[in-house]
């Protein structure tokens, strides 16, 4: 088996025993980048020479007697909203294509104290709105699976090079869906963390009340490993993250067992718009755990109906509120076309830096935030808010996690759905209600459609329940066998 095609855990063991190093290890994903990136295109930008920097160290380090991280040596991609200092920054967006950091997101520096080596930027929609990675400013990722087909999104380059051998951890953000709709397009585990978990200092906001970051990896273990790394209390830098139950420890606590576990299965998200293979394949995942020793019975989420209208009514005004800084005049894109009129100006730097998608969801925030709107639009909506938040505690109150449908259907063809951006919103309906709770998900393989294009099956917890998804997640894997599965490209 060559080295891309392991899992993090394999990898590190390997580091620690000594038998690679940190370089090799670095150079072997590297030339594996090489062979499938013109093809993937999961990258905006490769750092190969401060990876084989950061990887000398490593070996320095180990050579020296000095004790390391599990993640250390392990190489990574990072998605490219996350601030990273000397390494451009971009949203994938025009808007900020020159954009180096002048520092590094609290994640960055967690994982710098890990000793993990970072490889590159990974391709995104841009400003993390979309659902399938064709909003790039800079170019569509595809899926390794099936190159006709999108890698979901809006983390679908961090999914992609973690399917692809690039690597086998990565960072994404998820905003609606943003982590778990790419990894099941993509076969890979993702985990979206209690809102608060993870420090979203130096994530370039999308939805601040809805953007989390959260890990890629190839098996359970793998994302336990990172997101190990990355849960901290930042109480300098974000006002919203808060000690965790589990910080640092769910790795060390996982458990594959699922005897006596609560698994309640949500009739709303088994019906109609869910495919028959989607379903089919969800359903029999439920039949695993119930042969495990878990207990697994139909539950009601009815007010998840209305999850997706709330949904793009908050993210789309916080967007319109947080995009308002991009003006042309501070940083990023400035146009050469509005001589000394300042009013043209900042109409032409955001009408040119802009992708339609952002526009899009601009001018939709904006008008929910009107005056005459706002109490129509946007304050029911956090009303809504509330009750969607009290209908999944109460359904906690009976189970210990939830298990649904990831998406509607496996990844779809590219450009299919670019001429219909209702139908692509609609996408994201198993998986919004998630962030609008502010719950953990975890999202991992639970099979594959006639195609041979994965199907991703999704784990909802209580708040700070992600050792409790991590072990479910553990119990399926092992009992089933779908882990690691890297497209042969």
């Amino acid at each position: 088996m060559e080295l891309y095609q392991k899992t993090a855990a394999e990898l590190s063991a390997m580091l620690q025993a000594k038998e690679i190093s940190a370089v090799e290890l670095t150079q072997s994903l590297l030339a594996r980048t090489d062979a499938v990136e013109d093809k993937v295109q999961g990258f905006v930008t490769v750092t190969r020479e401060q990876a084989l920097a950061q990887a000398a160290k490593v070996d320095e380090k180990r050579a020296a007697g000095q004790a390391l991280s599990d993640l250390a040596g392990i190489p990574m991609a990072i998605k490219d909203n996350i601030c990273t200092k000397g390494t451009l920054t971009t949203c994938a967006s025009k808007m900020l294509y020159n954009f180096n950091p002048p520092y590094n997101a609290t994640v960055v520096e967690k994982l710098a104290a890990h000793d993990v080596v970072v490889t590159g930027k990974a391709n995104m929609d841009e400003f993390a709105m979309g659902s399938s990675c064709e909003n790039s400013a800079m170019h569509p990722t595809h899926n390794p699976h099936d190159l006709s087909r999108v890698p979901g999104g809006s983390s679908g380059g961090s999914a992609a090079v973690v399917a692809s051998g690039a690597v086998p951890i990565s960072l994404g953000s998820d905003t609606g869906g943003s982590i778990r709709q790419p990894a099941s397009f993509c076969g890979v585990v993702g985990l979206k963390p209690t809102y608060g978990a993870v420090s979203r200092y130096g994530l370039i906001a999308f939805a601040s009340s809805l953007d989390q970051i959260g890990p890629f990896g190839r098996s359970v273990e793998d994302v336990a490993m990172l997101l190990d790394a990355i849960t901290a209390h930042d109480p300098k830098h974000d006002s919203t993250s808060v000690q965790t139950p589990f910080e640092g420890t769910t790795r060390a606590n996982l458990r594959a067992d699922v005897k006596g576990m609560k698994i309640g299965l949500p009739k709303e998200y088994f019906g109609a718009g869910i495919s028959d293979e989607v379903r089919t394949q969800v359903l029999s995942a439920a039949d695993t755990y119930k042969s495990l020793g878990a207990e697994v019975f139909e539950i009601s989420l009815p007010l998840v109906e209305y999850a997706l209208p709330v949904y793009y009514i908050l993210s789309s005004a916080e967007a319109s509120s947080n995009l308002a800084r991009f003006d042309g005049v501070k940083y990023g894109y400035r146009t050469p076309h509005a001589g000394d009129d300042l009013i043209a100006l900042y109409t032409k730097s955001r009408s040119e830096g802009f992708g339609a998608e952002v526009q899009r969801r601009i001018m939709l925030g904006t008008y929910v935030l009107s005056s005459g709107y706002y109490d129509a639009y946007y304050k029911k909506a956090r009303a809504a808010q509330r009750k969607i938040r009290q209908e999944f505690a109460a359904a906690f109150e009976t189970c210990d996690v939830i298990l649904t449908p990831v998406a509607p259907t496996t990844a779809y063809e590219i450009g299919s759905k670019t001429t219909n951006p209702l139908e692509m919103y609609a996408g994201d309906i198993c998986t919004v209600s998630v962030n609008i709770a502010g719950l953990p998900g975890l999202v991992q393989p639970c099979g594959f459609d006639e195609n041979h294009l994965p199907v991703g099956m999704q784990l909802i917890g209580p708040r700070f329940g992600e050792q409790t998804l991590l072990n479910a997640g553990l119990a399926f894997e092992q009992a089933s066998g779908l882990k690691n599965i890297v497209a042969a490209l």
